[in-house]
């Protein structure tokens, strides 16, 4: 208990920390309004008027006495010359945009719970191993809760908009990749190994002493069907939520390599960033990581080959360089879509005609008044990833040490009962029974299968999504 004790403090601790420090050491606004980021502000109401050759506005009075009520719209050619000014992103400018308060919270509380995290395995380290309840995983399961929060409040967007086309797409989405999931699922551990056989095992293993007890064992194929059911309409959701997302990133980045044209190591960054789902699809296809490092077929063999053990911790260090990549990349990205402002004003000065002042004004201040919904799409995946790749280390067993020592899933026995019950009390023979299901579920190789199976298709769905975006953004809209 005193492991929990401390746990419980430090959560106290941080909670309160968190309320503290929120408005004058957020983590979000350094992100987003520090100064480095610069945003384009719209022609002003002179400027216009000087291009389109209009007088300044008459007083009240002289409108009055000529008996003019309302002027006529402000119209420019569109092809004049607006010169934009640029002016840096402040935190009191992004107090007044939609989702801030939202976006600032959610990224400030997923920083905090990676700290809670931290805290707690270097508490663990120095303990050694401790059967106590690791309160760590309760803050990342409600970060991945969160995330799950955020992309569906985001979604909302498109769903509300009645002209676009922008739901019939989630929806088009939706359904494709409810297909692409079940067919994930039928795919031979031999090929992808993310465990959702062993899992399913697993869990069978333990369950099927206690149905069979109260006489439910016909109840394991369903309850085999429904986890499969469930996570291919898990599946579906998360690639209707990173669909948008994935077209949002694509155009990102072709504008963030045309900013950094003269920046080589940046553009390296960038691509290698882009290209970090391809990579972690690689690392559960068992073909191109597992099988190509133990049976590659070498002459000399210079370097020893990593047991298991260590390619499983690789593996999940390798997931946490990369969503720190992304994270070192979200400025230039966020930098790129502040751009489109003037690339919509110089794609307006190819079409003919006059259009109204307001219009241009909001075609730029449009832009601007997004951003924290970009931000929203942008870093969601990159926060669900991670917290899903510290719960496969927490709840799946493994290890964050590059060494050969082994650390094997102890097979546990599958047992009748959990808790010592008093044979006249209904109740807790009852919360037993709700224990021993829930114990017999919740296997930690059977949670391995699950958050493997989350971290890839996430990684597949922004994948493809980005990739479909690129499509889009150079031929598509091109044509």
């Amino acid at each position: 208990m005193a492991v929990l004790g401390v746990q419980l403090v430090v959560t106290l601790f941080t909670a309160t920390l968190m309320h503290r420090l929120a408005p004058h050491c957020s983590f979000a606004r350094w992100l987003l309004c520090n100064g480095s980021l610069f945003r384009y502000i719209h022609p002003s109401e002179e400027e216009l008027r000087a291009l389109a050759g209009k007088p300044r506005p008459r007083g009240r009075k002289e409108r009055w006495a000529n008996s003019l009520h309302d002027e006529k719209p402000l119209s420019v050619p569109r092809d004049a010359h607006f010169q934009l000014e640029t002016c840096p992103l402040t935190a009191v400018d992004a107090l007044v945009l939609r989702f801030f308060l939202e976006y600032q919270w959610f990224v400030d509380f997923a920083v905090y719970s990676v700290g809670v995290y931290l805290f707690t395995e270097a508490y663990y380290f120095v303990l050694g191993p401790v059967q106590e309840t690791n309160i760590a995983v309760f803050w990342c399961l409600l970060t991945l809760a969160f995330s799950l929060k955020v992309f569906l409040m985001v979604t909302r967007l498109y769903f509300s908009s009645k002209e676009g086309g922008e739901r019939s797409v989630c929806l088009s989405f939706a359904f494709l990749f409810l297909l692409l999931a079940m067919l994930v699922q039928v795919v031979r551990e031999e090929t992808l190994e993310l465990g959702l056989e062993p899992g399913l095992a697993s869990m069978t293993q333990h369950l099927e002493p206690v149905l069979k007890k109260q006489d439910w064992d016909w109840t394991l194929p369903v309850i085999k069907l429904s986890i499969r059911l469930g996570l291919a309409v898990l599946g579906s959701l998360l690639g209707a939520f990173l669909i948008f997302p994935g077209l949002r990133l694509a155009q990102t980045h072709q504008d963030a390599l045309t900013l950094s044209a003269d920046r080589p190591l940046l553009q390296l960054l960038l691509h290698t960033s882009f290209l970090s789902p391809l990579c972690t699809l690689w690392l559960w296809t068992k073909p191109v990581a597992r099988d190509f490092l133990y049976q590659a077929p070498m002459r000399n063999m210079t370097f020893s080959v990593p047991s298991e053990e260590v390619f499983d911790s690789l593996r999940l260090w390798v997931l946490v360089v990369l969503c720190l990549l992304r994270l070192v990349v979200t400025r230039p990205h966020l930098q790129a879509y502040l751009c489109l402002a003037k690339a919509r004003v110089e794609q307006l000065r190819k079409e003919a005609g006059r259009i109204e002042a307001r219009e241009v004004q909001q075609r730029v201040v449009r832009v601007y008044c997004y951003v924290t919904v970009v931000s929203l799409q942008y870093l969601t995946p990159l926060i669900l990833t991670l917290h899903c790749t510290l719960l496969l280390k927490t709840l799946g067993g493994y290890s964050w040490a590059l060494s050969p020592t082994p650390h094997p899933l102890a097979p546990s026995q599958p047992s009748e009962t959990l808790i010592s019950v008093d044979p006249a009390d209904e109740a807790q023979q009852t919360a037993a029974q709700v224990a021993g299901i829930l114990g017999g579920l919740l296997t930690p190789l059977f949670l391995r299968g699950v958050l493997a199976y989350i971290i890839w298709w996430t990684a597949a769905c922004q994948l493809l999504s980005s990739l479909f975006g690129l499509y889009f953004h150079q031929h598509l809209t091109a044509s």
